[in-house]
């Protein structure tokens, strides 16, 4: 034993309990200990028991996973909203993901998971543009709903159309637009049927893409005011990028935009409106937008 313990860089007494613990009949086999450890570890009472054990709490975080959301938001609806059921920490959902009882939910979400993003190629530069720097500090604090940060998804070299996806600085409310033929006249009309979707908007937050370069006659048919990111640094419209990330688990990078349709499009749309978002205290962007109209109306009346 003690040349096997040197051999495996393990200590003599747990070369010792594994043989003591999975012989079977007196004897050590490994695939039988690996089974009695398989077996043992299953009916083991870890932080996740809890889940397994308790029915309406495994249903409800076995349906989020597969819906794609985080265990830190499930965590976070089970505090703060699914006050019924019992709680289960974020830790105690990565450990259940992990367990024997979550392999089929680990193996499904690893199949959604992003994968590395190519370098983009330079674009023109734009003419008489406003940088984010000359954004108000309103928009900077996100104190206002209807700052939005805009951004396109372009199509593989083989396909054809783009995705306009547009988020709300404060709400995180997305709303995303498909053009097929792409034209300028074509995006500013994706805009313009946002703008009656969302009739809050009052400002613009984007990238350098050649598709505004008649920015100016946007800002004039929206109403508004648009503010340009630094060339290449993406992060200044975080929230987009966010969501973008999240939309290319369904449309992959390089696939074809135009062999997706508007119904699965609207499908995306509505799960990136009904994840639990932390910065929300849990709560969705749909709830938000909903809770924040009836308090405007409400105002009016």
């Amino acid at each position: 034993m003690r040349e096997i313990a040197q051999a495996l860089r393990r200590s003599l007494s747990t070369v010792s309990e594994e043989l003591s613990r999975n012989k079977v009949k007196t004897k050590y086999d490994a695939v039988k200990a690996h089974l009695k450890a398989y077996v043992r570890r299953k009916a083991a009472k870890f932080q996740w028991k809890k889940i397994a054990e308790y029915a309406d709490l495994k249903k409800y975080v076995e349906k989020k996973l597969y819906e794609d959301r985080s265990p830190e938001s499930i965590a976070g609806r089970l505090k703060y909203v699914e006050r019924r059921l019992p709680y289960a920490s974020k830790n105690s959902i990565y450990r259940y993901l992990k367990s024997i009882h979550g392999r089929k939910l680990e193996a499904y979400r690893a199949k959604l998971a992003p994968k590395k993003k190519p370098g983009r190629p330079k674009v023109e530069k734009l003419l008489d543009r406003t940088f984010i720097d000359k954004r108000p500090r309103i928009i900077n604090t996100r104190g206002r709903v209807g700052d939005i940060e805009a951004d396109f998804i372009v199509s593989g070299k083989a396909g054809k159309g783009i995705l306009l996806t547009v988020i709300d600085r404060k709400l995180r409310v997305v709303f995303i637009e498909q053009i097929l033929s792409v034209s300028i006249e074509n995006v500013h009309a994706a805009f313009v049927k946002i703008k009656r979707r969302f009739p809050e908007m009052k400002s613009i937050s984007t990238d350098n893409d050649i598709l505004l370069q008649k920015h100016k006659e946007l800002e004039k048919l929206l109403g508004l005011k648009i503010y340009f990111c630094h060339p290449y640094r993406s992060w200044e419209k975080g929230s987009n990028e966010n969501a973008n990330g999240v939309i290319r688990r369904y449309i992959p990078k390089g696939a074809d935009i135009s062999f997706y349709p508007l119904s699965f499009v609207k499908k995306i749309e509505n799960r990136l409106n009904d994840r639990y978002l932390k910065c929300l205290q849990y709560a969705t962007p749909h709830e938000k937008l909903e809770q924040y109209r009836k308090r405007k109306k409400r105002r009016r009346a």
